[in-house]
């Protein structure tokens, strides 16, 4: 049975250290952009700021769990290496990635890493609240309900271009559709202003996170209780994929979201949901205890097993056992862990992207870069410990 002592050891002497003892760029400031599949790093490349936020969050709520000084120095140094060069201070906003050196390379406005900036932010003053995190925050937020929100057929737009103005490709990485309004996007969005709502009681602010809530509950939910993932500007349902490990991870992040809020019905509608919708991302757990990770209403289209659902099934399913008192969920929960600290957790440091089906570790995939962070297996942990009496 997953405990939260163990959790507390997988954070601090599996993900933390390997962050702090790996990744800090003490030459050009801030992180390197990557280390390889096979532990090499590469000093050269880029910084994404997916990867700086993510650090910063990680790290601020980290420090609110451990106390420990080395980890809000990692969050102090990911603050200011963001807000020295990843803020565009002439359109406003933070840039999609810089060089080793700091330079800018891709000055688009995506508006998922807006949401993650405003997300580490909120963070970030909940252990320093003497800095500017929060004002940069809540502008950050200005911006997006300035510039994304639809008000007239609701929901966030994608992305922009360094002015804010339109452009014609706002996918989120290659292998996404280029549709204008995704469930990923929203997702991020949702979890940001959740934390922004933590500790900013704003009116607006308020408003604009009930209706995230009900609009991904309506919505984005298929009648099979999985994410919709992809729609144009009028919400024309654009694909029918499905991805397990977002179902799951929304599962939570929507009952929280309502928690946070303090509506008791919301609450209520949304506790019921993430039953169903954990119930419905269980569907691509493995016989050996692994979540694979998409599908289609037709069969399963990718039966790799990602670390990241693996991080947000054990969240998802404690969640769904805390609401339901049905140890089944627990019982899957274990199941998860047991095959990822088998396949999925580097006994040498943080995780591996994914391992095939048959078992088979593909190393062709990074170990730390602009898509793998410390977010999702880091806040898995901290959700653990706070979760789990013993």
């Amino acid at each position: 049975m997953i405990t939260k002592e163990e959790a507390l050891a997988v954070l601090n002497e599996n993900i933390l250290s390997f962050w702090q003892e790996k990744m800090v760029d003490e030459t050009r400031g801030g992180f390197y952009g990557r280390i390889d599949g096979q532990g090499q790093l590469h000093v050269d490349a880029d910084k994404a700021i997916i990867l700086n936020t993510r650090i910063l969050w990680t790290f601020s709520a980290a420090y609110r769990q451990t106390n420990d000084a080395a980890h809000l120095a990692i969050a102090d140094r990911a603050y200011d290496y963001l807000t020295s060069y990843f803020f565009d201070t002439e359109q406003g906003g933070v840039y999609w990635s810089l060089d080793c050196e700091g330079q800018v390379t891709e000055d688009k406005k995506q508006v998922y890493a807006q949401a993650f900036a405003i997300y580490a932010l909120s963070e970030y003053h909940q252990v320093s609240p003497q800095r500017d995190a929060l004002k940069l925050a809540q502008g950050l937020f200005q911006l997006l309900e300035q510039h994304s929100y639809d008000a007239s057929r609701n929901g966030y737009y994608e992305a922009f271009d360094r002015e804010w103005g339109v452009i014609d490709d706002v996918r989120l990485s290659e292998k996404d559709m280029n549709a204008t309004k995704t469930m990923n996007t929203h997702l991020h969005i949702l979890e940001a202003y959740t934390n922004l709502y933590r500790v900013w009681k704003d009116d607006q602010l308020g408003q604009r996170l009930k209706n995230l809530i009900e609009l991904m509950s309506s919505t984005f939910i298929s009648a099979s209780d999985h994410f919709n993932l992809f729609f144009d500007d009028d919400w024309t349902l654009l694909s029918d994929e499905i991805s397990y490990g977002h179902d799951i991870e929304g599962s939570w992040l929507l009952a929280e979201a309502a928690e946070v809020l303090g509506d008791d019905v919301l609450t209520e509608q949304t506790n019921l949901l993430a039953l169903k919708m954990a119930d419905a991302a269980m569907e691509g757990l493995d016989s050996d205890g692994g979540l694979m990770n998409e599908a289609s209403p037709h069969g399963l289209t990718d039966t790799d097993k990602h670390w990241w659902p693996q991080a947000e099934a054990l969240v998802g399913l404690v969640n769904a056992w805390q609401v339901s008192g049905k140890d089944s969920y627990l019982e899957q929960a274990n199941q998860i862990w047991t095959f990822t600290k088998a396949n999925i957790i580097d006994p040498s440091g943080e995780w591996f992207w994914r391992v095939k089906r048959q078992g088979e570790r593909v190393e062709s995939e990074d170990k730390a870069g602009p898509w793998k962070c410390p977010y999702h297996n880091g806040r898995a942990m901290l959700e653990l410990i706070n979760r789990l009496e013993k």
